[in-house]
């Protein structure tokens, strides 16, 4: 009976999802993240913390999107816990500041104290950090609990054991080659109506949506289900960073990683590209397969993938249908597109893509 009405009702939901849902809105999300920027370099730390960092010793880690939810079949957190945990006990031994960067807690399908009942281990995990002030939490569009209910403060206190300030968005500030970078980070929902206050989309998710992807267990954290929607969210973000001077955007939102403002898919045929131009045909043959496997995750490839300014990043997220969790690395003077994924004896980190941040410098 499950089987026969996930296939009856999937293409309903999603295209109900669509159909009243609002769309990414172009001049809303320039004005929101101009606003939050500004706010954040001229009156820390009310919204935002700005963190000066050494290009030589400087070391985060940016995780966003874990989603962690009630351990039923609506948790896209589920599969994704141990290679989260993994990764948390890398970093925290290995001396990163944690950014957890929204949507950290599925708060519109469950009940906070679900959650923490369910998520002991992560928040354990998360409060080391926290002891050693190398912990900063910004809010998501699904978490926004935390930043407007009068009590959040006092059950992160009684998670972390000590007061967590709540952020909507952090500025990084370091020096390259005598040149300011900034690297802004913020959740990305910024803006998006259907994300930020759509009346509608909260009450669907709560209480349509949630209660079937637990029956049905769909999982919709892939581009196949509403690529359209991240490709443009991505490009709007896109398009906000390359009109800024040195300064980096790091968003998540939209759990599609991009690497200096390439999705995979944009790199694989700018690579294509490359590799043609060389008449390199071992390579030629082997991009183009990987483009043939890779083509039905993306809705559209930027017509300008060639020429785009390397300002945009996206974490990607922590709870891929597989298990596998993204992030974005800063450290020894590098920004990096980092994998976890699961092995036979645990997890393993895998390091996807990585740029100096003096060649980024060059042009930003």
């Amino acid at each position: 009976m499950r089987r026969f009405l996930r296939r009856l009702l999937l293409k309903p939901v999603l295209w109900a999802t669509s159909k009243f849902s609002s769309k990414p809105d172009r001049a809303k999300i320039f004005r929101a993240l101009d606003k939050l920027y500004e706010h954040i370099l001229s009156e820390p730390p009310k919204k935002g913390v700005v963190i000066p960092f050494d290009i030589n010793a400087g070391k985060f880690i940016i995780f966003s999107d874990q989603h962690k939810g009630g351990r039923d079949g609506a948790d896209d957190f589920t599969l994704a816990e141990p290679n989260y945990l993994a990764a948390l006990d890398h970093y925290y031994r290995n001396g990163f500041v944690f950014i957890s960067m929204g949507d950290s807690e599925e708060l519109w399908e469950n009940t906070l104290s679900k959650v923490k009942k369910h998520n002991q281990a992560t928040f354990d995990a998360e409060r080391k950090f926290a002891a050693q002030q190398r912990f900063v939490k910004v809010f998501g569009n699904h978490d926004l609990y935390w930043d407007n209910d009068p009590i959040a403060w006092w059950h992160l206190k009684r998670i972390y054991k000590q007061e967590i300030k709540i952020y909507e968005g952090v500025v990084l500030k370091t020096n390259v080659n005598g040149k300011a970078l900034h690297i802004f980070c913020t959740h990305g929902h910024q803006g998006d109506a259907s994300s930020d206050g759509n009346w509608f989309s909260k009450w669907f998710v709560a209480n349509i949506w949630a209660p079937l992807q637990a029956y049905l267990r769909i999982n919709p954290n892939t581009p196949a289900y509403d690529g359209e929607k991240k490709t443009l969210h991505n490009d709007i973000m896109y398009e906000w960073s390359s009109k800024q001077k040195d300064l980096l955007l790091v968003t998540g939102h939209t759990h599609q990683p991009v690497f200096a403002s390439l999705t995979l898919l944009e790199r694989l045929y700018k690579e294509f590209q490359l590799a043609t131009e060389k008449n390199d045909s071992a390579a030629i043959a082997a991009i183009k397969e990987e483009i043939r496997k890779r083509e039905k995750e993306f809705a559209a490839v930027s017509m300008d993938y060639m020429n785009m300014r390397p300002a945009y990043f996206n974490t990607g997220c922590c709870c891929f249908i597989d298990g596998d969790i993204t992030g974005i690395e800063i450290a020894d003077e590098e920004i990096r597109l980092i994998k976890w994924k699961k092995i036979k004896d645990g997890s393993e980190r895998q390091v996807l893509e990585r740029v100096a941040l003096s060649t980024l410098i060059i042009h930003v």
